[in-house]
C-alpha cells in the first residue's frame, strides 16, 4: 500500500530526529493523524516559537531566551568555577543536582573523528579566553571515548595557555543502587580510581 505523500513526508521528517527509527516515525505520524487539528496547531506553534525565541548564549553557548543567558547573568554564581559540558541538557542535569553554582561552557558535542567532528566544529577555542579569572575548570564531558578525547584535548589546550588553572574531572563509577556484579570493568576501574575517604 502506498501512503499519501503528506503522511510519508512527516514520517521522513520524524526519522531525521535522533533516536527515532522508521517504526517509531510511523507510530508518531499515525498518532498525530488522529489528534484534533487545534492540538496539532499548538504543537506546530510551539516548534516555531522554540526556533524564534531561543538564542545561543555568546558567553557559554548554553541555550536560553536572552543573551547572555540566565546563568551567565546571575551575579550570585561563583565566577571562579567553570564547568565544561557537551550539551545544554548536561547543564540541566547538573543544575538539578543543586551542588554546583559556578559558570558553564557548552561545547555542543564532542570530538569524534569517525563522525567528522573535530575541534573546529565545537565551541572549544574560546575556552582559553574565558579562563582568565577562573580558579578551577571542571571537565564534565561524558565517560565515552569521544568525551575522554575531548577532555584530554581541553586539558592540553589549557595547560599551554593557563598552566596555573586547576583542571579537574568529574567522578565516574557505579550509580547508586547498581550491583557491582553487573558493572563492566571500565566502570569498576573508574569507581576504584574515584574512591574517597569516608
Amino acid at each position: 500500500m502506498k501512503l499519501p505523500r503528506s503522511i510519508q513526508q512527516l514520517i521522513t521528517q520524524f526519522e531525521r530526529l535522533p533516536g527515532v527509527g522508521p517504526k517509531s516515525a510511523q507510530r508518531l505520524t499515525f498518532y498525530l493523524l488522529h489528534v484534533p487539528e487545534s492540538e496539532i496547531q499548538k504543537f506546530a506553534d510551539s516548534l516555531v516559537a522554540m526556533k524564534k525565541n531561543t538564542k545561543v548564549c555568546s558567553r557559554c553557548h548554553n541555550v536560553g531566551e536572552e543573551d547572555p543567558c540566565e546563568i551567565c547573568s546571575d551575579s550570585t554564581r561563583d565566577k571562579s568555577l567553570l564547568c565544561i559540558v557537551e550539551q545544554p541538557l548536561d547543564v540541566l542535569a547538573i543544575e538539578r543536582s543543586g551542588k554546583y553554582d559556578g559558570l558553564y561552557h557548552v561545547l555542543h558535542g564532542a570530538i569524534s573523528p569517525l563522525n567528522n567532528i573535530g575541534p573546529d566544529q565545537l565551541f572549544l577555542h574560546d575556552i582559553v579566553k574565558r579562563v582568565h579569572n577562573i580558579d578551577e575548570v571542571i571537565l564534565a564531558t561524558n565517560p565515552t571515548m569521544e568525551g575522554e578525547a575531548t577532555a584530554m584535548y581541553i586539558q592540553q589546550l589549557l595547560a599551554e595557555g593557563h598552566p596555573d588553572v586547576a583542571i579537574t574531572r568529574i567522578g565516574h563509577g557505579l550509580p547508586i543502587g547498581a550491583d557491582i556484579e553487573y558493572a563492566d570493568g571500565i566502570t569498576i576501574a573508574r569507581a576504584m580510581e574515584g574512591r574517597r575517604k569516608m
